[in-house]
């Protein structure tokens, strides 16, 4: 047996600062057990609390089903470990697998690169020599991810039952310079609390990734509702009709938002073409607004959920042009925001002392690489 299979513990990759929030998804989906791990979350689950994480958590990036763990101390150790596993069982030689890998403070593997090459060698030799051939490599996308974490001496071999980052929610098919990732924008709706209660507004809507997840929170349609496959599916015990029965009761909870609940505005017509591509990829996306208009010029957006993700110099360029935009936004959220609630990402923490607004909280959120800070402005 699998170590995944002796006892029911998987691994959800999750970034740093939301595993509180993720902690009560997975509780949602029927996992127990939640035990919190650098970058992620340890998590006791059965076939149908798995597949239902897949399908519905918002804020996972993957989800890892360990298969072996053993002392590595070398390339030989890991090429024999890896070698030993029946690969057989998860995939053929029609198809193709991917392989990543973290290592660290080990002492005679210290490149992830040359570990996963090792891991890649031990699971082609073990086919080659027992069907004559070998699977193909597919480094983008793979019918199957397998991962390797290398930590000191110890090491564990995982198969990704996501199938790709779980942030691909498969609705963002047209984008802008410097996009948020989904994962975080859907910690922004619930860091917010917003239950479609009051309206809620991006006034720098870019290609919609906030909107997008705020409809989607409202609807209650999964995160995974886009996703063609996932890779629990390569699982030797894989149950279709329990998944069939998670995927329908999921489907099931699916309602209609009323149109103009989330609504939108970007002054970039690009943006705006790109947000609205996007909203229709979801089911009823077209009933959320969206308008081309400088956030300036808005007359007001009072008693209102308000989530930004503003430019942090990618865009806008100079730091005194910045500046001044921030304090621009902070002056229209301060004088024509009243009764509203606003969160705003920022990418450069130097920005939130440009704002001009005292912060109920501040909370540390990384995003593409970026220490940032997701601030809250309780508006009066």
């Amino acid at each position: 047996m699998f170590l995944y299979q002796q006892s029911n513990t998987y691994f959800a990759q999750v970034a740093e600062g939301l595993q509180d929030l993720a902690t009560q998804e997975l509780e949602f989906c029927g996992a127990t057990g939640i035990e919190s791990a650098y970058l992620g979350l340890h998590f006791r689950a059965d076939a149908a609390a798995l597949y239902a994480a897949n399908y519905q958590a918002r804020l996972v990036s993957r989800i890892l089903a360990p298969l072996v763990s053993f002392s590595c101390e070398d390339r030989q150790a890991l090429y024999r470990a890896a070698k030993s596993i029946a690969w057989e069982r998860f995939f053929t030689t029609r198809q193709t697998f991917g392989v990543f890998a973290n290592v660290s403070a080990n002492p005679e593997l210290r490149h992830s690169k040359f570990a996963a090459l090792v891991l890649k060698d031990a699971i082609a030799d073990r086919f080659r020599e027992a069907a004559g051939q070998r699977p193909n490599v597919d480094k983008r996308h793979p019918d199957v991810w397998i991962q390797l974490h290398l930590e000191k001496s110890r090491a564990t071999i995982s198969l990704d039952t996501s199938g790709r980052s779980l942030h691909k929610r498969g609705y963002r098919r047209h984008s802008v310079p410097a996009p948020m990732i989904e994962t975080l924008a859907a910690a922004m709706v619930a860091f917010s609390g917003w239950r479609g209660d009051r309206p809620l507004v991006d006034p720098m809507c870019g290609s919609g990734t906030l909107l997008c997840e705020a409809w989607m929170a409202a609807s209650h349609i999964p995160s995974g509702h886009n996703n063609p496959t996932f890779g629990f599916r390569h699982l030797p015990d894989f149950d279709e009709a329990v998944w069939r029965r998670v995927k329908r009761r999921a489907d099931d909870r699916i309602q209609p938002c009323a149109k103009g609940l989330v609504s939108g505005s970007d002054i970039d017509r690009r943006a705006v073409n790109a947000c609205r591509a996007n909203c229709r990829n979801l089911p009823g996306g077209a009933g959320i607004s969206i308008s081309r208009q400088d956030f300036r010029t808005l007359s007001g957006l009072e008693n209102r959920v308000i989530l930004c993700n503003p430019p942090y110099g990618i865009r806008l360029g100079a730091d005194t042009q910045l500046a001044d935009f921030y304090k621009a936004l902070g002056d229209f959220l301060k004088q024509r925001c009243r009764g509203s609630e606003a969160l705003i990402y920022f990418g450069n923490r130097e920005m939130i002392k440009k704002i001009g607004l005292k912060p109920s909280w501040k909370k540390p959120v990384r995003n593409a690489g970026l220490d940032g800070r997701v601030v809250k402005y309780a508006l009066y």
